[in-house]
């Protein structure tokens, strides 16, 4: 599951030289937590050229107020809120890192180790007069599974051209085991030792 990550200036950096276009409101982006319902920067492809734009976080959800986020992978080429976006408009949603909490309430980061930023693999769909996009997400990994047993489906760099622009290259990298993550917390269980 992924219901927040975070991005800066770094995230638009990387985001703008894979991009030919990109959309000049995104250079202007400044640091800060992504929310659902919130527009956020992705990569999407049109007319075979990869394109920086800023899209709406979730799709509208069965009930009136709530919007659905993410996707499951496994399921998503079943499920009619899916299947079509999976099959026609992939994107990718750029991140420095991403939170998750355990069954404690504690709020973990999510970050690779090498410091690079993450790409999501998302879909999209236009509803009314804005498009709107999901992240997909995946069995958690085991520098995840302890914290929580869902992770956003993460892309390499070399990848994110085959993923938006190849139906049968998307394909495979549903199956794919994202990378291993670092992770850290605000706070740290001290104990007091009595010898």
């Amino acid at each position: 599951m992924c219901g927040r990550y975070y991005i800066d200036d770094d995230t638009i950096r990387e985001m703008e030289k894979l991009v030919r276009q990109i959309d000049k409101k995104l250079l202007e982006e400044k640091s800060r937590d992504v929310f659902p319902s919130q527009s956020a920067p992705v990569v999407t492809g049109r007319e075979g050229e990869l394109c920086g734009e800023e899209l709406m976080w979730g799709f509208p959800g069965f009930e009136k107020s709530r919007v659905i986020f993410n996707a499951r992978q496994e399921t998503a080429l079943e499920k009619r809120t899916f299947r079509d976006s999976l099959l026609l408009r992939r994107c990718v949603i750029p991140a420095k890192n991403f939170y998750e909490w355990d069954k404690k309430k504690e709020k973990y980061t999510f970050t690779r180790p090498d410091g690079r930023i993450l790409f999501f693999a998302g879909i999209y769909n236009r509803y009314g007069e804005e498009e709107r996009f999901v992240i997909l997400t995946t069995q958690a990994n085991d520098s995840m599974r302890r914290i929580h047993d869902r992770m956003p489906l993460i892309l390499e760099e070399r990848q994110v051209k085959d993923w938006i622009f190849s139906r049968q290259k998307a394909e495979d990298l549903l199956g794919q085991t994202p990378v291993m993550l670092y992770n850290s917390t605000e706070y740290e269980q001290q104990t007091l030792d009595l010898q």
